[in-house]
Order: structure tokens, then C-alpha cells, then sequence
């Protein structure tokens, strides 16, 4: 993943703007910032910036930051979108990762973890907080379904020892030195995987992975 160049800040308080902007720049000194408080503001961004990065609030005084991720996804899918909350329930995560998320970070965590989470993002390791990951995980573990139950998805044996190790929360560079892969090639791989299963998040992918019965292996 290239450099984050252009980044979207939309937060609606000053006080938490202003402390997000300097996390920001600490991970990325040499990035261009647009601030935003409004969603029809970063939805008009959205349309005339190309960003590499979007940090996005949930609750907006117009709305849902979740219309923002949606519009990112397809006006430039290339833009990762990451939340940035204080909401760790199911009814604020889900929607916001169905609308294209690739990370969740709660604002109560300290400083340094939300950092080092940013600092993922450039490795392309979507960034998500501890309790959300457990929280997806156990979301998607009571919703499993039988293998191939609802998918008629035919992945090879490679492709799937990926998936199940990008649903165990591995990293790239990690799963590579496992399979003895680089991380590139790891990379291309997780594309081909999400783009079979039709998923966009390593959230969604876990869920594939359940229904396709690799936790049992």
C-alpha cells in the first residue's frame, strides 16, 4: 500500500479533531489533512478529493458517518476507510463494516495503541481494536453455517490455508513467513480470496471462513 498522502478527518468536535489531526500527522508527517464536522461536507470531499485514508466519526450532527464510508466505497474504492468511535456495539461496528470500513478504532484506547493501529494501515493490516476483533469474531461464530451451506465458493488448498489465517488475525508479513510466501505474494492472494468470496473486509472474510468450515480443520 502506497503512502498516505491525503487523508479526510471527519470528527464534529474541536477538542477530539484537533487530538486525532496530531495522532495523524505523528503517523503520517508528511499528509495533507482535510477537516470536516459535517457528512454532506465529507460527502462533497469525497467527490472532488482523491484520499488515501478516511477517519470517520459515526455520530455527525447531519447524520451517519456510515453514508460517508458507503460514498467512499464507491466513488473511490481505493480510499480506506476507518472509523473512529466511542460506539462498540453491534447496531454502529456491523453497518459500518457492511458500508465498507476497513478498520474500527474506539477512541477510549490509549494513545499509543491508536498509533500503533494507524501505523497498520500502511502495512495494509486493517486496524481494529481488540474488543471489536473479539466482537466480530463471537458475531460470527454463533452465525456460522455449515460449510458451503450458503456458498458455492471453490477456493484451493493455498487460498484457503490464507483465508483461515486472515480470519485468525495474522498479518501479512506473518502468514508469509508461515507459508514460506512473500508478503506481496500474500497480498495478491487475499485479493483473490476476497474477490471470490465477494467480501471487502477481513471481518467478512472471518464469517466466509466459518461457513466454509476452516475452523475445523
Amino acid at each position: 500500500m502506497g503512502a498516505m498522502e491525503n487523508i479526510l478527518l471527519l470528527e464534529d468536535l474541536p477538542e477530539i479533531r484537533v487530538w486525532l489531526r496530531k495522532l495523524v500527522l505523528q503517523v503520517f508527517p508528511m499528509a495533507k489533512i482535510a477537516e470536516s464536522s459535517r457528512v454532506q461536507d465529507a460527502l462533497d470531499l469525497a467527490t472532488a478529493v482523491k484520499f488515501d485514508l478516511a477517519l470517520i466519526d459515526l455520530g455527525l450532527p447531519d447524520g451517519s458517518g456510515v453514508s460517508v464510508v458507503s460514498k467512499l466505497r464507491d466513488v473511490q474504492p481505493e480510499a480506506q476507510s476507518v472509523v473512529v468511535t466511542i460506539h462498540d456495539d453491534d447496531e454502529h461496528l456491523f453497518p459500518a463494516l457492511q458500508a465498507g470500513a476497513f478498520g474500527y478504532i474506539l477512541k477510549e484506547q490509549p494513545r499509543e495503541l491508536i498509533t500503533e493501529q494507524l501505523q497498520r494501515i500502511s502495512q495494509g493490516e486493517p486496524p481494529l481494536s481488540p474488543s471489536i476483533a473479539r466482537r466480530v469474531m463471537a458475531h460470527f461464530s454463533a452465525k456460522a453455517k455449515p460449510a458451503m451451506a450458503m456458498h458455492n465458493v471453490s477456493l484451493t488448498d493455498r487460498e484457503s490455508e490464507v483465508l483461515l489465517r486472515v480470519a485468525k488475525g495474522y498479518t501479512l508479513p506473518e502468514i508469509g513467513v508461515q507459508l514460506g510466501l512473500s508478503r506481496h505474494t500474500i497480498a495478491d492472494y487475499v485479493k483473490q480470496i476476497y474477490r471470490k468470496l465477494n467480501v471487502s473486509s477481513r471481518a467478512e472474510a472471518a464469517l466466509e471462513a466459518q461457513r466454509l468450515g476452516l475452523f475445523g480443520r
